[in-house]
């Protein structure tokens, strides 16, 4: 099932983050255009590694977080790409991105407390048909 889920148009409140997510979807068509699609996501995460790097955009990769239940950590999960401390990336290399893929990334957020996550398919005829800005209404 086709991931079209229609979002209601959406303006970042946080002038900052605006911005970081901007540079972070500029570096994903700068290495989209670079490489096209069909590739392993390894691949990407290391070409978008590259170019925040050269971008000079802090990030790290493939960060561990602690997952809790009840107050008791129950296991770890490891997410993509972190950018500047406060913007999760994931990345994806599928055929099309469905519900679990947003929920995935949603469950990450809540984890972590964060406000916004980018969901990334590289696999896409289209760049911009593949990049999903999600929300974490609870951090709101």
């Amino acid at each position: 099932m086709p991931y079209d889920e229609e979002e209601p148009p959406y303006v970042e409140p946080d002038v900052e983050m605006n911005e970081l997510t901007g540079r972070a979807i500029a570096a994903a068509y700068e290495v989209y255009g670079g490489l096209g699609p069909g590739l392993d996501e390894s691949i990407y995460r290391a070409a978008m590694c590259r170019e925040l790097s050269i971008r000079e955009i802090p990030f790290q990769t493939e960060v561990w977080i602690d997952v809790a239940y009840k107050g008791e950590v129950v296991g770890r999960k490891r997410i993509d790409l972190l950018v500047a401390g406060r913007l999760v990336l994931e990345l994806k290399a599928v055929e099309t991105l469905t519900p679990l893929h947003k929920a995935q990334l949603l469950t990450y957020l809540k984890i972590m407390r964060f406000r916004v996550g980018l969901l990334i398919n590289f696999n896409s005829t289209l760049l911009k048909d593949g990049i999903k800005r999600v929300l974490n209404p609870a951090a709101f």
